[in-house]
């Protein structure tokens, strides 16, 4: 009889999340203990190593060769909310509409950065600092990143070529990614070795293992 009132339980609680996600439309993408909405960059499940589920978080593990992190479903236009903080000198960033076809996901997804600006040598640079769109547009004045340790929010809200980046409830970062301005950047820069840069119409979302300790959570999404 336990073991059934559980499994009732169980099922009416997870009918009341469905309900909830229906109703405002947002999708939890990790909730501090369950990370199957997540598998290895061009592999099937979750990683062995370099990642661990602890204490509510994400962790991407220093030096733990994980690899990066991408969903198991794709999305097109969305808002995505999350929170995340590095260790000091620590380096990650959340791509976006990537593809698996290429080596690596920084070849076609544009990136929002995950940084230590004060101890990192790309927190020197104001396109590469944190919550900038990685190596071609700086955050605005309104940028308050909130000391190492401490969590920070982070937000992208992506509706066809229009991206948005939000950080600790302030827009810092307003692009259209198919503006001649933005298209000159993206041929002035790295990216342009790689033509299907900032081009997908959906892609994955991705989380960065750039080596270093830094931690993620309270991610969740949901599609305009």
């Amino acid at each position: 009889m336990k073991r059934s009132f559980a499994l009732v339980a169980g099922l009416a609680c997870t009918a009341v999340l469905l309900a909830q996600t229906s109703a405002t439309g947002w999708q939890t993408l990790f909730d501090g203990k369950d990370a199957s909405a997540w598998r290895a960059y061009k592999g099937k499940d979750f990683p062995a190593k370099g990642w661990k589920v602890e204490d509510g978080t994400l962790h991407v593990l220093a030096k733990g060769g994980g690899g990066d992190l991408v969903t198991r479903e794709q999305f097109a236009d969305f808002e995505l909310s999350f929170e995340w903080k590095v260790a000091p000198g620590a380096n990650s960033g959340v791509m976006y509409r990537v593809s698996e076809k290429p080596g690596a996901p920084y070849e076609t997804g544009p990136e929002y950065q995950v940084l230590d600006d004060a101890k990192h040598g790309d927190g020197k640079n104001p396109k590469t600092s944190a919550s900038a769109l990685y190596a071609l547009v700086a955050a605005n004045a309104a940028k308050k990143t909130r000391p190492v340790g401490e969590w920070n929010e982070g937000r992208i809200v992506l509706r066809g070529s229009q991206v948005e980046h939000w950080l600790n409830g302030s827009k810092v970062v307003a692009v259209d990614l198919q503006s001649p301005e933005t298209r000159a950047l993206i041929a002035g820069s790295k990216f342009n070795s790689w033509p299907g840069f900032a081009q997908q119409p959906s892609g994955h979302i991705c989380l960065q293992d750039h080596g270093d300790d830094v931690w993620y959570r309270n991610i969740k999404i949901r599609r305009l």
